[in-house]
């Protein structure tokens, strides 16, 4: 008997259908293990993924409260636990390792001990972990306490770079370049950086104020103008 096109359209289907089962059966025959062995992985990595960032979370809170301690020692004037602060220089998270040494290095100059605060301090300086501001930081505070051994030149070389407008330490590292400057007798070099600081709102309060007073000194007015309202 002939078939029909509707009745051969209809058994192509399902010959169609029939094949592709077979495909399917006999892929999963060869493949089906791996697939399962793939998906369990990916939740087990995934579980673990999830664990890692609670468990960061935890840690970092950890170790926030543990370096809140140690600053309030620190800025208190006491001196933070050693076994404390000699732990959070070696935690993970380079924000916080990074404090903890600036904190060890200071505890070490107010001690007196200016010999391990500078090797600290330069130290950090080198360190390519550390966030750059962390490490200008340390320069900035090792040059503090070598200022009065090395020659003015020194200074300007390794703080000019900071000395800028800008700059995270613009104030700090200015202040102590214009000093040399001055030692260097170049006023002409000094009045414009200490006008430039006076005049700088993120400058701490207390070097604007002393930067104004050298300007003034050397003839530069760094006194701001207030705005009046209605005129540019």
């Amino acid at each position: 008997m002939a078939l029909t096109p509707q009745n051969s359209e209809a058994f192509m289907r399902e010959v169609d259908e029939a094949v592709r089962q077979d495909q399917l059966l006999t892929f999963w025959q060869r493949f089906g293990r791996w697939i399962v062995a793939a998906v369990v992985i990916g939740l087990i990595a995934f579980a673990a993924w999830l664990y890692w960032q609670h468990y960061s979370t935890t840690q970092s809170q950890a170790v926030s409260e543990e370096m809140d301690k140690v600053i309030s020692a620190a800025a208190g004037g006491g001196t933070p636990d050693a076994k404390q602060l000699d732990m959070l220089t070696d935690a993970s998270q380079p924000g916080f390792r990074a404090s903890a040494l600036l904190v060890k290095a200071g505890v070490a100059a107010r001690k007196g001990d200016n010999k391990a605060a500078i090797a600290a301090y330069k130290a950090m300086a080198a360190d390519s972990s550390l966030d750059q501001p962390y490490r200008d930081l340390a320069l900035i505070r090792q040059t503090t306490l070598e200022f009065e051994t090395l020659q003015p030149q020194q200074v300007v070389d390794r703080l000019k770079p900071l000395a800028v407008e800008g700059a995270p330490w613009f104030g700090s590292a200015g202040e102590l370049v214009a000093i040399s400057y001055m030692k260097m007798r170049k006023p002409d070099l000094a009045g414009p950086l200490f006008a430039a600081m006076a005049k700088d709102a993120t400058v701490p309060q207390s070097i604007r104020s002393r930067a104004r007073q050298m300007a003034g000194l050397l003839g530069i007015d760094a006194v701001e103008t207030p705005t009046v309202p209605g005129q540019g």
